[in-house]
């Protein structure tokens, strides 16, 4: 048994939080159950030994107020140093905290309905919920009232307090758009199959060091069957899932040895006690669920706006002042996305130049390309585990790309992550890159990227390729450079990177074939 398995048989996890006060009263944490913190989504960060913490705080149905937009800001201005993060989970993340602090965080953040329990953890994370529901007329089913009912039912639950590892889950219901079901433990997708409303479940998608995509279940529920089966899913998971080997607890591992039909059959008899109905796959998005980027009709005529961060950060004034647009242009609410990017919804037309206007002002205009489709890790400027530095290095690659491929036709995902646990899913973009280190004979550490070329969670449905070689980090931008303008300049009309790849071949991009091309272009 590991050790963290141990701690959560001694101490039920949850109760981490009739701890903290006592943790804040004495200025230090037990370091015998720091790692109890994560369930109330609480991380020491880099370096350790400097006391500070970071925080992530679901965002319910990744729908909230202008309210809890200005004081989610004061939170971060006041506590952490002015940072604050859109994750790709739809959550936001604090930096720079301290233990004492954290009671009034939750203080403050109980009436807003945002909540860090069960964030991090080997519990039931934030639900994904789609940033489109109640808004694209090609919206199946509103979503939200599900997402509140999951969340509410079984994230913070004490009977999945204690799963082998962390669970994910998320519910859409735009399939021609939204592929994120393919990388979560469960994933319900709507659709409509002879002429009625429901949800294809999968199950078992994963990424981290060893990347599985999810499997149908090959079912279709009715949506008031969507929280029941989400339970029973999850229970048979916390009971036969592996404990042994934290590498290999997650669900994909279970799913992959016992075969998705037999793991039905085990829900079915055990948790359910009834069959489920047979069902058709939902339509799939074809690019794998990237935001709908800018302005975008909404079904009741108005319109909603997708607006790029920059992998994920945005300072607090910029965040008060995006509130004060949503009050003034929209309906008081915002939205966050798996994207890291934020949503301002129910701008009437006639007000949408003075919106953009406004977001260009702000550094957070819709009308973006690669911005948009761009995600980054936190990275070695606060995680433990990074191995390189990720936002500021990806932020400083946009700003060299996006206006020279700003007229492609078709969407291009960039995700980096500064580790192999893949918290910005490296594996499933059109370019992955993982941050390693490489030592040279003389002891000298060079941060580097490896490649995952061509994933996708759209058609493709697969992970990419690892190519050989890697790139060092100083040349992030010319490598992307060098295979973004080759695309562009040799592509079809409509075709994708995952397509285009193909047919030129894989191998044709690795790292020291691009790179010692363009250091051969620039001797001759």
């Amino acid at each position: 048994m590991s050790d963290i398995e141990a701690l959560k048989k001694e101490v039920p996890p949850f109760q981490i939080f009739d701890l903290i006060p006592q943790y804040a009263a004495q200025g230090f944490i037990d370091p015998e159950r720091i790692d109890l913190l994560k369930w109330a989504g609480v991380y020491p960060q880099r370096p350790q030994e400097d006391g500070f913490l970071m925080m992530r705080v679901r965002v319910p149905a990744a729908e909230f107020s202008s309210a809890t937009m200005r004081e989610v800001a004061n939170i971060a201005e006041e506590y952490g140093r002015g940072f604050l993060d859109v994750t790709d989970r739809q959550a936001f993340q604090f930096h720079w905290l301290t233990i004492d602090k954290i009671p009034q965080i939750f203080d403050r953040l109980a009436p807003l309905g945002l909540h860090p329990k069960g964030a991090c953890g080997d519990t039931v994370r934030a639900v994904i919920a789609s940033p489109l529901a109640g808004l694209d007329a090609r919206e199946i089913i509103d979503v939200r009232p599900l997402a509140h009912a999951m969340e509410g039912t079984l994230t913070g639950n004490p009977d999945f307090q204690d799963l082998p590892r962390k669970f994910k889950m998320s519910i859409t219901a735009v399939p021609e758009l939204e592929g994120i079901h393919m990388i979560n433990d469960i994933g319900f997708l709507a659709h409509r199959v002879n002429g009625e409303v429901g949800f294809d479940v999968w199950v078992g998608g994963g990424l981290g060091a060893v990347a599985h995509l999810s499997k149908r279940l090959g079912v279709f529920i009715r949506p008031e069957e969507v929280v029941e089966v989400g339970q029973a899913i999850t229970a048979a998971y916390r009971d036969h899932g592996y404990r042994q080997n934290r590498k290999k607890s997650r669900l994909k591992f279970l799913i992959k040895d016992l075969g998705v039909e037999k793991f039905r059959e085990i829900v079915e008899n055990d948790y359910l006690g009834r069959k489920l109905t047979d069902g058709p796959a939902a339509p799939t998005a074809r690019f794998g669920g990237n935001d709908v980027l800018g302005v975008n009709p909404q079904a009741d005529g108005l319109n909603y706006v997708v607006v790029a961060t920059t992998v994920g950060r945005i300072n607090p004034e910029k965040a008060r002042a995006l509130a004060d647009l949503a009050d003034r242009y929209g309906k008081g609410v915002l939205r966050t996305t798996a994207f890291q990017n934020m949503v301002l919804p129910h701008v009437a037309t006639a007000d949408l130049d003075a919106v953009t206007a406004a977001l260009s002002e702000l550094e957070l205009a819709p009308k973006t390309t690669l911005r948009g489709t761009t995600i980054a890790c936190t990275g070695s400027q606060f995680c433990r585990l990074a191995l390189t530095e990720t936002k500021t290095r990806t932020a400083n690659l946009i700003d060299h790309i996006e206006a020279k491929f700003s007229g492609l036709d078709v969407p291009f995902t960039i995700n980096l992550t500064g580790c192999s646990n893949a918290c910005t899913r490296y594996q499933v973009a059109d370019l992955g890159f993982m941050g390693a280190n490489k030592t040279d004979k003389d002891g000298t550490v060079h941060e580097v990227f490896n490649v995952h070329l061509a994933g996708s969670i759209g058609q493709a449905h697969r992970t990419g390729t690892k190519l050989k070689g890697a790139v060092p980090a100083e040349s992030l931008n010319e490598y992307t450079d060098a295979v973004l303008s080759e695309f562009q300049a040799n592509k079809q009309p409509g075709e994708s990177f995952v397509e285009y790849s193909d047919r030129i071949g894989h191998e044709h991009f690795a790292p020291d074939a691009v790179l010692g091309a363009l250091r051969g272009a620039v001797t001759a």
